[in-house]
């Protein structure tokens, strides 16, 4: 696959992601009172909902990684998910910032996107070198 093709298929696969979390989040926010413990859930709720949908659409058709014994599964997943913490303190950061200031579902969730988008291109860089480097 071309580069072109894989941009477009990771951007792709960072929309559905972020459609899946923020799907879970507005769960959270229908389902629990107003509060900070509302955010909170949410966002936990919401990134754990994407981080699975993109681990298993970036394993199989971004990085062709096939599918090994759980140990080795769980390794993989488990240096994802490392790779993840940063990006995630980044997109929670400026989502967090946007509900701060605005008070609203759709600055929420604008915040939300632009966190997401930029985290994904750090990620895409961090998986490709630690987490599906090829040997």
């Amino acid at each position: 696959m071309g580069t072109t093709g894989l941009i477009l298929r990771y951007a792709g696969f960072a929309v559905i992601a972020t459609l899946a979390n923020l799907g879970a989040q507005r769960g959270i926010f229908a389902l629990l009172p107003a509060g900070q413990l509302r955010l909170i859930a949410a966002l936990v709720c919401g990134t754990g909902i994407g981080l699975v949908v993109k681990y298993i659409l970036d394993k199989r058709w971004i990085f062709d990684d096939p599918l090994r014994p759980a140990r080795d599964e769980t390794r993989t997943f488990s240096l994802y998910t490392l790779t993840g913490v940063a990006t995630t303190a980044l997109f929670w950061g400026v989502e967090s910032l946007f509900w701060a200031i605005w008070q609203t579902r759709d600055m929420r969730e604008l915040g939300a996107v632009l966190g997401l988008s930029a985290g994904y291109v750090i990620k895409y860089n961090l998986d490709k070198r630690f987490v599906f480097r090829r040997d």
